[in-house]
């Protein structure tokens, strides 16, 4: 599971990494945080037309065809062995991917006999992450049919790497900036190909370090929060 993310890169380099423009209205500099949970503002880059834009999504994916937007709380991660089937997601894979691009991503170790401390994952070449996600566009049916529509997105997991240590089951699909291509064209590539990009990223592409578990709530944030932080003891 991925539920909470540090993102503070500023969209304009996030764009000219990803070769996108910046949708009408995002500030180039941004509002940095370290401290994203579900139902906050996430980027995501998606391709239409041939063209890449980077626009904002709120995490946590509502489906076209939902009439209830609280389905979101329990879709902002999608498993990656059922994401082109499940009823929730399958039209998004098929029609809608994107990349969500982030600075880090944080994960409690459940290790048995552990201290349940927050980690702080990042790349290891200090690069941005580009994580595998889906968009939805959706539009509540208690509002005119014209009324603007609700960006959603979610973040696709799938089994650890060698590099998450055993600290959690799951870790976001983190895609390499030569496979972007093959996962936003859809004109091109069909499922069978792009959900063979669905795996464990290879060894070595991430480090983590403890961190304070301030960052078990989303009212804190702030550079201080992905921090080396020694466990706390009970003694």
């Amino acid at each position: 599971m991925c539920g909470r993310i540090a993102l503070f890169t500023p969209p304009s380099r996030l764009a000219k990494l990803l070769d996108a423009q910046l949708a009408a209205g995002i500030d180039p500099e941004g509002h940095p945080s370290w401290n994203v949970g579900p139902l906050q503002r996430l980027f995501g880059v998606a391709e239409v037309g041939g063209a890449r834009t980077l626009d904002r999504y709120r995490w946590g994916l509502i489906p076209s065809w939902s009439k209830d937007p609280s389905i979101a709380n329990r879709l902002f991660n999608a498993r990656g062995e059922t994401v082109a089937e499940k009823p929730s997601f399958r039209s998004a894979f098929a029609k809608r991917p994107c990349v969500i691009p982030v600075d880090g991503f944080y994960e409690w170790d459940h290790r048995a006999g552990r201290e349940k401390q927050p980690h702080y994952f990042a790349r290891a070449d200090g690069e941005p992450l580009l994580l595998a996600g889906l968009y939805e566009r959706w539009h509540d049916p208690n509002m005119p049919e014209d009324a603007l529509a609700l960006q959603t997105c979610t973040v696709i997991t799938t089994s650890p790497s060698k590099d998450m240590d055993d600290l959690h089951d799951r870790m976001p699909v983190v895609l390499a900036l030569s496979d972007v291509a093959l996962w936003l064209d859809v004109e091109v590539y069909g499922p069978d190909e792009r959900v063979q990009l669905l795996r464990p990223a290879p060894p070595g592409t991430l480090l983590h370090h403890g961190v304070d578990k301030a960052v078990g709530s989303v009212r804190n944030d702030g550079p201080e929060l992905i921090e080396p932080a020694e466990p706390q003891s009970f003694f």
